[in-house]
């Protein structure tokens, strides 16, 4: 599958080297694309991945990942071009600069990229664990969850698979209004990371009976 990931910080750059690494073929999305940090990510990748500029990146794409800063998601969709007909997946997390959401239960960031990307079918998911976790999300309990919203069934189910195949337990919470539920779920993740200590080595499971 042709996956392209606008961004290649910590999240973008790991989601796109382990979906590298299982076969797919990953463009990194970038604004510059001789930034030495971005060269050296793709350098180290053991699978096909190149670094184009975020039009080139998101133009033959199947799946578009937009992995960027909240406040920067805006400016990506435009630079992305014509996403039209393409699913677009939003790990990002509406945060402000004190780590605190930006908007909350009435709408969500994955809602607002809708907005700006109407013709996409848009999807939340990864956005609920830190790069360590999507790194290597190996626990000896089992697999940690990861919720997964949207509105379009067959966009989701190639949603669930990248996820799984990722390693987690991809569980399908329903249309993409429910990411206004999923995104304060991540506030507690950071909440503990950042202000009770937890590190960043941790996820949520979910059991069952």
């Amino acid at each position: 599958m042709k996956i392209a990931v606008i961004g290649a910080g910590s999240v973008g750059g790991t989601l796109g080297r382990r979906w590298a690494e299982l076969g797919h073929s990953v463009s990194f999305g970038v604004r510059d694309t001789s930034d030495k940090d971005a060269k050296a990510l793709v350098a180290g990748i053991k699978g096909k991945a190149r670094l184009a500029s975020v039009a080139e990146a998101a133009k033959d794409a199947e799946v578009v990942v937009l992995a960027t800063p909240y406040a920067a998601n805006a400016a990506a969709i435009t630079a992305a071009g014509d996403l039209s007909g393409k699913i677009l997946i939003d790990v990002t997390n509406p945060l402000k600069p004190d780590l605190t959401l930006a908007i909350g239960f009435s709408t969500s960031g994955a809602e607002e990229v809708a907005k700006l990307a109407p013709k996409t079918r848009v999807y939340k998911a990864m956005n609920q664990v830190g790069a360590e976790v999507m790194a290597d999300p190996h626990f000896a309990p089992g697999k940690p969850v990861m919720f997964v919203v949207g509105d379009d069934p067959a966009g989701k189910q190639t949603v669930l698979d990248l996820v799984s195949a990722l390693g987690f337990k991809a569980i399908d919470a329903g249309e993409l209004a429910i990411a206004c539920l999923i995104e304060p779920f991540a506030m507690l993740w950071i909440h503990l990371m950042a202000r009770r200590k937890f590190g960043r080595r941790f996820a949520f499971g979910l059991m069952r009976r």
